[in-house]
């Protein structure tokens, strides 16, 4: 399941009442407008009103229709195909646009699935592909982590802070390396 989404029965009401509101609201925009355009000096706002209240519910009804579709075609693949993943909305989209299209004959509901999923691929290309984007960015921002150096062992033990080096060689091989003797001559150097 994807995360922040709802279970599917209650997604298709989601999807339906949030199809409904973009329909809506994008409705009255576009049909403000045309009301605006449309109606005789005098009487635009009056035009625009009526336009906006006869046509943007009905473009509502249609998002929500076209919303009500997909998602139960969604819905029906994952629980077919036992998975959540974007060939599912792909695949749902094909068949809502083949559905929408369907009293035009089968080669406009072949054309319109065609153009359901490749609308749907689409998005969800984008969505993958921002997702994606938006991760290198926060990664990026968030700069190099930085980790903390542990103090030595022996003196985080109460010991001397001294390591035993008497059995530790060189990366070569063949000389001895003593850890304790670099670190007083460091400590000499530094004072």
């Amino acid at each position: 399941m994807e995360h922040g989404r709802d279970p599917c029965p209650y997604r298709i009401l989601d999807d339906v009442g949030g199809a409904f509101a973009i329909g809506a609201g994008g409705g009255s925009i576009w049909f403000a407008g045309k009301g605006l355009r449309n109606s005789p000096r005098g009487e635009r706002l009056a035009g625009m009103m009526t336009s906006i209240k006869t046509r943007a519910p009905v473009m509502g009804g249609s998002f929500a229709v076209w919303g009500l579709l997909f998602a139960s075609f969604d819905c029906t693949l994952a629980a077919i195909r036992k998975r959540e993943d974007p060939y599912n909305s792909i695949f749902a989209g094909a068949a809502t646009g083949g559905v929408l299209a369907a009293r035009m004959g089968p080669r406009a509901m072949a054309q319109h699935a065609l153009i359901g999923g490749a609308l749907l691929a689409g998005i969800e290309g984008m969505s993958i592909w921002l997702t994606q984007k938006i991760s290198e960015t926060s990664q990026a921002a968030a700069g190099p982590v930085e980790r903390a150096v542990p103090p030595p062992v022996s003196a985080t033990l109460g010991g001397s802070g001294y390591l035993d080096t008497s059995t530790l060689v060189d990366s070569v091989g063949q000389n001895s390396f003593d850890i304790n003797q670099a670190s007083s001559e460091f400590r000499t150097t530094n004072d």
